[in-house]
């Protein structure tokens, strides 16, 4: 099952979609796919409500994809889990995962246009394969399975600024990973139960139709499961925390590819989780 959201930024409603292209409005069992409806066993109730015939058939064709999920509580990133993009970054890969948060006002939906910042000059792309947590978790053992725990999985683009993010730092992160519209997201969540295998899936990006990343979730350093075992010893995950599970390599970081600019067109794609197609755009200085 793949939920979406359908409709202008703030205004956008809930809809339930089939692998035979079928489309059902949402509404009559939730005002929106959010934490709550997740934590609500919602994605149980929508399979049952498709099951019984309860949710009117609509249509999507030329209405804008928003995030598939409204206003996560928290959106939390894993740097450098594929040793081969730790290593054009210039680092050994990781003993344990790397977590940096971003802000989750970045999230815009899988067309929306990325805003490059005033003067910036390293803006960069990053596909990754997104988790969407659907139960509570906290210190998590060996004896628990954390994809239990998963809600489903998304595409995700963790748009980065490097000058920000390495050399305006402060000594983490976040700058360089919480300017708006900074993490087109979706179109779909895909429910787990239609993604068995996590660490199975083809991940792409181009930039102006030519090929930049082209690697799988199998490279992963540390896996899902271990991501998401290993979060709960630090944090609690809550239903609707999204985990951004990090990027292969192929980045403009690398040296070998230009950062992004005015005009520019990003497509990224994961095999089972859908397209994005986003046009980056200057950011404007609002008078004052």
């Amino acid at each position: 099952m793949r939920l979406m959201r359908i409709g202008a930024p703030g205004r956008e409603r809930p809809v339930a979609a089939t692998l035979d292209g079928r489309c059902f409005d949402l509404s009559p069992l939730t005002p929106d796919i959010d934490p709550g409806f997740l934590a609500a066993d919602g994605i149980a109730r929508t399979a049952a409500a498709l099951a019984a015939g309860a949710l009117p058939a609509t249509r999507i064709e030329g209405e804008r994809v928003g995030p598939p999920i409204a206003r996560p509580g928290a959106l939390l990133c894993i740097g450098q889990n594929y040793a081969a993009h730790a290593a054009e970054s210039g680092s050994a890969p990781p003993a344990e995962p790397i977590l940096f948060y971003k802000g989750t006002n970045t999230v815009v939906g899988p067309e929306d246009d990325v805003l490059i910042p005033p003067g910036s000059r390293k803006t960069d792309w990053e596909v990754e394969l997104a988790v969407v947590i659907g139960r509570t978790a906290r210190y998590l053992t060996e004896a628990d399975d954390p994809l239990a725990y998963v809600a489903g999985y998304a595409l995700s683009n963790d748009v980065s600024e490097r000058a920000y993010q390495l050399e305006r730092s402060g000594g983490q992160w976040s700058k360089g990973k919480s300017c708006e519209t900074f993490n087109p997201l979706g179109p779909w969540l895909v429910t787990a139960d239609e993604i068995p295998d996590p660490q199975r899936l083809t991940l792409r990006s181009w930039v102006n139709g030519a090929a930049r990343q082209d690697s799988g979730t199998a490279d992963m350093i540390f896996p899902v499961a271990e991501l998401v075992r290993h979060l709960s010893q630090f944090l609690v995950l809550e239903p609707g925390d999204v985990i951004n599970t990090g990027t292969p390599e192929g980045v403009a970081l690398s040296g070998r590819f230009p950062y992004l600019a005015d005009g520019d067109v990003v497509e990224l794609e994961i095999e089972g989780l859908g397209r994005q197609r986003t046009r980056c755009a200057a950011a404007r200085v609002a008078a004052h």
